[in-house]
């Protein structure tokens, strides 16, 4: 099957098998557990760069070490490890996504007000 015709996975059911998979294979419990799965988007984020910095070869001394295939792959790594942080926050992570990307979605594509103008005096 080629990757035009294969159906698209559910998200968040993805999500919570994987959320469940850590969960049972995680070193650290509780808060500190939690803390760590967030942190964990500190270091996905820098991958990214890293990632970007090779791509560009803006490392003299290292030279073109990546692609921008390499760049999507490590972004698609961030967006996953934000959404097992947020699951990891809470069950409601796809009604606590969904309510605020609507939120950012109707701040982004509402028409700006209309600046005032000021008159010249005559």
């Amino acid at each position: 099957m080629s990757d035009h015709t294969r159906p698209e996975p559910d998200l968040w059911a993805t999500i919570d098998t994987l959320s469940e998979w850590l969960d049972t294979h995680r070193p650290v419990e509780g808060r500190e557990g939690v803390l760590l799965r967030i942190l964990k988007l500190s270091e996905e984020v820098g991958e990214v760069a890293e990632a970007v910095i090779g791509a560009t070869g803006q490392n003299p001394r290292k030279g073109v070490t990546h692609t921008w295939d390499d760049v999507q792959a490590e972004l698609c790594d961030v967006v996953i490890t934000a959404l097992m942080a947020l699951r990891s926050l809470t069950p409601e992570a796809r009604e606590v996504f969904a309510g605020h990307l609507d939120r950012v979605t109707r701040r982004s594509t509402a028409l700006p007000a209309q600046a005032e103008v000021p008159r010249p005096s005559l």
